[in-house]
């Protein structure tokens, strides 16, 4: 591919994880599209095993129009989407996946409606008149109808398919909305629609969605979690912080794990209630800690021997969170305040204290683009 000197027109950010095989061919048929010049891929790679990132820096080394950002100790579709955004450099910006799952002959059309129709975004639907979502199966069509009500809940203005990971706006808009972005999960342009305080000039392009070219699907069974993340992040966010609310439900669950352990320790193996106290409450650790980083740290999860020490600086923080507790619910308490106020103010006290301590300790090194 040869590379003509011409004004950079559009940014095509891709974020990868685990597409090797399908770079080369992406990159063919961009250029089918869009000509030889006037724009640039700006990959975001975060950290794949199959060498993904290799592939796109060796390409780079004689193709001027492709570019790879590296990401190393952190994850997530809807971050990467910014930080490639960040550091592109045309005045249109577009997102699409490096799978071949989104038409690359629609972003000729997309392009036409921003640069000569004065579109702020173009929207690829598979909802309009023409789009499809492939061979899709009833239950994913019913899924993906639903996420789209959901999403409603947070929009100011009304798209077919605000579910879509393949659109293109003006650069203005991401200045606009970039410092309020929740980065969460993988629905970026949920996420900039939800975040934008003024309605746009909207086109909508219908597109097929297309199978994937080659490799395994992203999504797993947390892109539900991820998606609710976002909603509560847009509903709530400016209030309470949604990582605090995900640690407060994981926390809540592992009272129920506490009670249940101390339960069947105390009577079905008659131990005394000091021990089975003494053993839920370690499992209970055990158990908020693996589960919040599967969940609320999800973009920063710990694997290897970084799991093990940062349980172990879990369980320390969290027993002088327990302290905290002990502490101000019993001062509380002996100050005449009632029993069951004093003792939620020792419960509030000692989460605050467990989630601020952990997520700079535990989970602090690979803070996402908004980590609190």
């Amino acid at each position: 591919m040869k590379n003509q000197k011409e004004t950079l027109r559009l940014s095509i950010v891709i974020p990868t994880f685990n597409e090797r095989s399908n770079i080369e061919e992406l990159l063919k048929r961009i250029e089918n599209s869009l000509g030889p010049s006037g724009w640039e891929a700006v990959f975001v790679d975060d950290d794949s095993p199959d060498g993904t990132a290799l592939l796109v820096r060796e390409i780079a080394k004689t193709d001027s129009r492709v570019r790879i950002l590296q990401r190393i100790g952190r994850r997530g579709l809807s971050s990467a989407c910014i930080e490639g955004m960040l550091a592109s450099s045309a005045p249109t910006i577009a997102v699409m996946d490096a799978d071949l799952q989104h038409d690359e002959t629609r972003l000729v059309p997309m392009l036409a409606a921003i640069e000569g129709s004065g579109a702020d975004m173009a929207l690829a639907t598979r909802y309009a008149a023409g789009g499809s979502t492939g061979d899709w199966s009833k239950s994913r069509r019913g899924m993906s109808r639903f996420a789209t009500a959901l999403s409603r809940l947070v929009l100011r203005q009304s798209v077919s398919d605000p579910m879509s990971g393949y659109f293109m706006l003006r650069r203005n808009v991401l200045e606009e909305t970039v410092h309020g972005l929740s980065a969460l999960g993988f629905k970026i342009l949920l996420d900039i629609m939800a975040t934008l305080k003024r309605p746009l000039k909207i086109a909508e392009i219908p597109y097929d969605f297309r199978d994937r070219f080659s490799g395994q699907s992203k999504l797993d069974s947390m892109a539900l979690w991820d998606f609710a993340m976002l909603l509560a992040d847009k509903t709530i966010g400016r209030y309470v912080p949604v990582r605090f609310v995900s640690f407060a439900i994981v926390g809540g669950l592992g009272v129920f794990v506490h009670m249940a352990i101390l339960t069947t320790a105390m009577k079905l193996a008659n131990t005394p209630f000091v021990v089975g106290q003494s053993v839920a409450t370690a499992l209970a650790m055990v158990f908020n800690f693996a589960v919040n980083n599967v969940l609320t740290y999800r973009d920063q999860r710990l694997h290897g021997w970084s799991w093990w020490t940062g349980l172990a600086s879990f369980i320390i923080a969290c027993s002088v969170g327990a302290i905290a507790n002990v502490g101000v619910a019993n001062h509380l308490f002996h100050g005449e305040t009632q029993w069951a106020l004093a003792a939620l103010a020792g419960v509030a006290v000692g989460a605050v204290w467990n989630y601020v301590v952990t997520q700079l300790y535990t989970w602090g090194r690979g803070r996402s683009l908004k980590g609190s």
